[in-house]
């Protein structure tokens, strides 16, 4: 990943972390204020209630000590009557009161949580869009690449007449390439039979002579209508490369470096894959509290890339997608799972891959 590229990365995925903190941190001081709220209201209901319990029994002990007074005692009586049914009445209003802020309290609390999950959820789907578009952004570099390095003079010439200093050229100057753009394990041009007939590594890859026509990327490269078009493999374990982690991108070199030549043979370059998307994946800021998982998966939903290094080209995901591009639903252990389908990147149209956050706390 170039230096820019980074930068990009990390600006992208920082901005949605710090206004989510923002958010979290108001629905989490709205929370505690409700719940302070009907706290302070149960407390000053149920002192309400034990006032008004005194007053009944006051009422009640005068009414018996006007009882006791006879006749002078009959006007104390009616007094002593009406404050107990003015306790009843205030009691039966507290009671009420409580009810009725507990209800409201409790549901605001509810609607709380609800809008709070929710805000996690579109954040983790933003979060989702940044790590996949940040991918295809890197990967449309490499479709650009690869045809521009198909024209090459030395890759052209070699193709059309692979003699030794038509091989050792083109060797050369596909080493030159690489030292500039570490983002490759290697670059190997192909003949129609699919033999690689040069590398930019030799020293320390020694595929020359290699048969590769029986790969994916190979057989989609041979078929190419012309130099503007591409091929591409999915991730996968290069054995001719120390089984590393590459996605293969391929153009058909032709007669002349023109786009509508005949084809003489395949450029293919090798993505160091791991590395890359591994950098883009753990630079996703779910936060702390989230404690998530950031994936990229691709059209199978096969795992190829992961901010906990787990399950990479082994594991498959569940999506609930629904005919869904993006979206977020919380699995059975009531996991957060938020996913954003791959939106392309000017002409390169994406891989039906997608973004992906597990585990975020719902």
């Amino acid at each position: 990943m170039s230096a820019a590229l980074r930068s990009q990365t990390a600006t992208i995925a920082k901005q949605p972390a710090n206004a989510a903190e923002d958010e979290a941190d108001v629905s989490a001081l709205i929370a505690r204020l409700t719940a302070e709220v009907n706290q302070v209201a149960c407390e000053k209901t149920k002192s309400i209630q034990k006032i008004t319990n005194q007053m009944k029994m006051l009422a009640l002990n005068a009414l018996i000590e006007s009882s006791r007074a006879g006749a002078q005692g009959a006007g104390f009586a009616v007094v002593a009557q009406e404050v107990r049914n003015v306790g009843q009445q205030v009691e039966t209003i507290a009671r009420e009161l409580e009810s009725q802020l507990t209800n409201r309290t409790g549901n605001l609390m509810t609607s709380i949580a609800q809008m709070a999950d929710r805000s996690r959820g579109e954040r983790m789907v933003d979060l989702s869009l940044n790590a996949i578009e940040l991918m295809d952004r890197n990967l449309y570099e490499r479709t650009c690449d690869v045809r521009w390095w198909a024209t090459d003079s030395a890759v052209v010439d070699c193709a059309a007449g692979p003699d030794a200093a038509a091989v050792a050229h083109a060797s050369e100057r596909m080493s030159v390439i690489l030292g500039a753009y570490t983002v490759y394990l290697d670059l190997w041009l192909c003949d129609l039979e699919g033999k690689v007939i040069a590398n930019g590594r030799a020293d320390r890859f020694g595929v020359v002579g290699q048969n590769v026509a029986h790969t994916k990327w190979f057989r989609a490269a041979r078929v190419l209508r012309s130099g503007d078009d591409y091929a591409v493999g999915d991730v996968e374990c290069q054995p001719l490369l120390g089984n590393a982690q590459v996605v293969t991108y391929c153009a058909s070199v032709r007669e002349g470096g023109k786009a509508n030549g005949r084809p003489t043979g395949v450029l293919a370059v090798h993505f160091d894959w791991e590395p890359q998307a591994r950098a883009i994946v753990q630079g996703v800021r779910v936060g702390d509290s989230d404690k998530a998982r950031v994936l990229l998966v691709d059209s199978n939903f096969r795992v190829i890339a992961a901010s906990d290094g787990q399950g990479i080209l082994t594991e498959r995901v569940s999506l609930p997608l629904e005919g869904r591009r993006s979206g977020f639903s919380q699995d059975r252990s009531g996991a957060l799972v938020a996913f954003h389908a791959t939106p392309g990147y000017e002409t390169y149209r994406g891989l039906g891959w997608f973004g992906v956050i597990q585990g975020g706390a719902g």
